[in-house]
């Protein structure tokens, strides 16, 4: 009976991540959208986490009445940091790069999440590694299969696959570099903060939780604090009234699509993965993201599909399979030394009943 819990659990941890894959693959296009209709780079966030907590806040508290540890002042510190780089810094960064660089870099960029995750929460002790065992090494190997994966996705072309004409728009698989330099290297600069944000953001956020599990409060709280910091910086950066005003439906369906999808849903999502599969085995599964937006374009946009796709395809389902492997494995292992190091009676139990070994039949 355990064993069917297990896997239903496992199952709902892979579905939830595939489905956060599908979200940021879509908030990609969409915020390129807001930006390139002229939506200001501090507004659109406002905007956006507005939304989130008007989502995020009643539900949280009505569902987790009963269950919220009370507040402290510790507490509320480790909220507003923890707004501090997983809302301000990791969505103000992915703006910038994102607009001097290109979705399909900023997609490629973040396929280095895994990897800084893994690097961070070795650091802290948070991931356990023992490149001696196998599952360790499993873990090394997939994490970089992963990455590579995706890299040759982003990079490789390769030959056409399919018979189609060639349709208008570019091959989303290609890195398109503009010809101002300059802006390109900022674009880099602002996606690698943005980088490492976001990773610093998932590795923060596991002993939080640990302190307060009240997941969809949590999320609520650092929404909270994001939308604080982000009107204040808007209070110095944004004073033309004339930009916070929505003057399209276009506007409007970015803004709800990056507020309720983007910010509540994902938001709320990755933070009950975390809870269950740890930052490391969340941050993994980022390389998906680039061959979901591959997939996407090729059926969506009738874009050609290339050998590279496939081949990077293959590389990351291994680098997965290997992470998955490599976890279950380190579970069994913990298990086993639990039951071994478990004693037999409860000392407290045997002194309660005044049983004694000479009791033991």
């Amino acid at each position: 009976m355990g064993k069917k819990i297990e896997l239903s659990d496992n199952v709902k941890l892979l579905l939830a991540l595939l489905v956060l894959q599908l979200c940021f693959s879509g908030f990609h296009i969409v915020s390129r959208v807001a930006l390139n209709i002229g939506v200001s780079k501090v507004v659109y966030p406002v905007y956006r986490n507005i939304i989130a907590l008007l989502l995020l806040g009643p539900t949280a508290y009505f569902l987790e009445k009963n269950e919220r540890p009370p507040l402290t002042i510790p507490l509320l510190v480790q909220f507003f940091l923890l707004a501090l780089i997983g809302i301000t810094a990791n969505q103000g960064f992915y703006l910038l790069g994102l607009y001097y660089a290109s979705p399909t870099f900023a997609s490629a960029m973040q396929n280095s999440v895994p990897a800084i995750t893994f690097v961070m929460a070795s650091a802290v002790r948070i991931e356990k590694i023992n490149i001696a065992r196998r599952d360790g090494l499993a873990k090394i190997l997939g994490t970089v299969a992963s990455i590579g994966g995706a890299t040759v996705i982003t990079l490789y072309k390769g030959p056409p696959l399919l018979h189609q004409a060639e349709n208008i728009h570019r091959n989303t698989s290609a890195v398109e570099i503009p010809k101002n330099t300059q802006n390109w290297t900022w674009g880099c600069i602002y996606l690698l903060g943005h980088c490492l944000s976001w990773a610093g953001w998932m590795v923060f956020q596991a002993p939080v939780l640990k302190k307060y599990p009240a997941k969809l409060s949590l999320t609520s709280f650092t929404c909270f604090f994001g939308l604080i910091q982000f009107m204040i910086i808007a209070a110095f950066v944004e004073t033309d009234l004339e930009h916070w005003k929505i003057q399209s439906a276009e506007e409007v369906l970015t803004i709800l699509y990056a507020g309720i999808i983007s910010s509540a849903v994902v938001i709320a999502l990755q933070t009950w993965c975390i809870q269950k599969g740890g930052p490391v085995f969340v941050a993994v599964f980022q390389p998906l993201q680039t061959l979901l937006v591959a997939i996407m374009a090729a059926l969506i946009l009738k874009d050609q599909l290339y050998a590279g796709g496939i081949i990077g395809a293959a590389l990351i389902m291994l680098g997965l399979y290997s992470v998955l492997w490599g976890k279950s494995r380190e579970r069994k292992v913990e298990n086993q030394k639990e039951a071994l190091t478990e004693p037999l009676i409860d000392p407290e139990s045997r002194e309660k009943d005044g049983a004694n070994v000479s009791d033991i039949p």
